[in-house]
Formats: C-alpha cells, sequence, structure tokens
C-alpha cells in the first residue's frame, strides 16, 4: 500500500498543473526561433553591459597609421575614417541602441498603460478625449513625428529617447484601452462590481493583469521599433552625439566611403539588423506561448 501510495504521490507530483507563467515559458522553449532571438538579445545586452571588458580597444581611440583598414586580425571589422576599430565602436554602440529601446518602451509604457486603461474603463468623456488625442498621434507616421519631437527638444541620446517614447505611446493607450474594453465585460469583473470592490481595485488588481500578456508581447515589438528610430535619428544627427558610438552614426559616416571601405557600413548594418530580428523573433513567440488558447 505504501509502495502503491508512494506512485500515486510521484505521479500526482509530476503531473501537478504549472503555472501560467510556467506554462508559456515552456511553449516558448518549443519556438527554436524564439529562442535564437532571446539568445542574441542577452549576447548584445551583455557586450553593452560588459563594454568596457570586451572591446578590444577605446572606441574614440584614432590612430592615422590605421585609417579605413580592412578587417584583419588586429581589427576584425576593420577600421573607420580616423582609424577607430569598428568593432569596438559596435560594442560601445550597443549600449546606445539597447538604451534607446528599453528606455523608449518604458516611457511609452509608462504613460501609454495608464491612459489607456483610464479610457477602456471609464469611458464616455474621458474615453472620448483620450481616444482623439491618440487618434491625432497616430495620424502623423511614427518616424517623422520622432524626429519632429527630437528636432524640437534638441540632439542628443537623451532627447532622442524622450522624443521615441512619446512617439510610441499611441500604440500602447489603443491596445491598452482594446483589451480593457473585452476584458471588463467579463462576468468576475461583474461579481466583483456587485460585491461592492472600489473601481480603483477592479481596473488594477482583475483588468490590469489580464492586459499584461498582450502589452508584454507589443513591447518586445516596439523596441525593435524604437532601435531603428535611434539609428535613424543618430543617421541624420539627432540622436548620439559624436564621437560617442551609435550604430545609425556609424551608418552617417559610412555613406562617403562605400565604394573604398564598405565594411564601415557592413557591420554596423548588420549589427542593426541582427538585433531587431531577433526582437521581432521574440515577440512573435511570445505572442504564440502567451496565447491561452496555445497548446
Amino acid at each position: 500500500m505504501s509502495g502503491a501510495g508512494g506512485d500515486l504521490l510521484a505521479t500526482g507530483t509530476r503531473s501537478a498543473p504549472r503555472t501560467p507563467g510556467g506554462q508559456a515559458w515552456a511553449r516558448l522553449r518549443t519556438r527554436h526561433s524564439a529562442m535564437a532571438g532571446l539568445a542574441v538579445i542577452l549576447l548584445v545586452a551583455a557586450a553593452a553591459v560588459l563594454a568596457p571588458y570586451v572591446a578590444p580597444y577605446d572606441p574614440t581611440a584614432q590612430s592615422w597609421s590605421a585609417v579605413r583598414k580592412p578587417p584583419t586580425g588586429a581589427h576584425p571589422f576593420g577600421t573607420d575614417e580616423v582609424g577607430r576599430d569598428i568593432l569596438a565602436r559596435i560594442i560601445y554602440g550597443a549600449r546606445a541602441s539597447m538604451a534607446a529601446g528599453l528606455v523608449s518602451v518604458a516611457i511609452a509604457i509608462g504613460i501609454g498603460v495608464p491612459l489607456g486603461l483610464l479610457a477602456g474603463y471609464l469611458g464616455g468623456f474621458v474615453d472620448g478625449l483620450i481616444s482623439r488625442l491618440t487618434d491625432a498621434m497616430l495620424a502623423c507616421p511614427f518616424l517623422i513625428l520622432a524626429i519632429a519631437l527630437a528636432a524640437f527638444l534638441g540632439p542628443s541620446l537623451t532627447n532622442a529617447m524622450i522624443a521615441i517614447g512619446i512617439t510610441a505611446t499611441p500604440i500602447f493607450i489603443r491596445l491598452t484601452r482594446g483589451q480593457v474594453l473585452t476584458v471588463k465585460a467579463e462576468l468576475y469583473i461583474e461579481a466583483a462590481r456587485a460585491v461592492g470592490i472600489r473601481n480603483w481595485r477592479i481596473a488594477v488588481e482583475h483588468v490590469l493583469p489580464n492586459v499584461l500578456p498582450q502589452l508584454l508581447v507589443q513591447a518586445s515589438l516596439t523596441v525593435a521599433t524604437a532601435i531603428i528610430a535611434e539609428a535613424s535619428l543618430s543617421f541624420l544627427g539627432l540622436g548620439q552625439q559624436p564621437p560617442a558610438p551609435s550604430w545609425g552614426a556609424m551608418l552617417n559616416t559610412a555613406q562617403r566611403f562605400l565604394t573604398n571601405a564598405p565594411w564601415m557600413a557592413i557591420f554596423p548594418g548588420l549589427a542593426i539588423f541582427v538585433t531587431v530580428l531577433s526582437f521581432n523573433l521574440l515577440g512573435d513567440g511570445l505572442r504564440d506561448a502567451l496565447d491561452p488558447r496555445a497548446k
């Protein structure tokens, strides 16, 4: 009996239901493209954090004896127009790109989610006002609005992040509002109102947690958009200012030497392409893994 009971106990332990987060992680691990994207993102983030220890050279150190040298053992990615090591500048440039992506999305979430929650839950005049302002911002192309705001605030990485974050805010307002409208019609929300729970507690404790999975997916996709936007602003001189390295600024410099030194454009372009692709792959995987209907 004790042996049978032990077997039943072991079987019950093995078959115990996992938490929703554990189930989502198990589904995500089966999506190889998403895991590959996550690995690349972690690698880029680690390079950005550990840049002083992993970069082979000072990213701003010039060497007039090594101007526009092709890739060699000493300089695996070659050098630029003033002899700076391109690999070191790409590693340090990852700091600007990752900061721009993460900080911009944090700004957009910090502004957009509360406004979307208010619009969707309260409805009426509040919903109309917030929705009309959101529509007005969405009427402008994303990059054009980001350029206009960055030019107004002044050229710097901080102002570029603020401009990108404000520009991305309407995306999160509209997504949050739409999800809240769906969730607040559920029976358990009606039950919470029936027992006298205050509206702000219902919105924060019952509605918002059910919106988070969709926000997480959108955040991962928006980080990729923000990285491209930061590179575009730096390319135009509105983002990271020289001599500090930035992938977009490196492309701006490289356009003058595409014939004589193509490696100056190839490697920063690949860094942007691979990083943005990785965030998109992770976002697609998260969308599938967090879908409650996924099997």
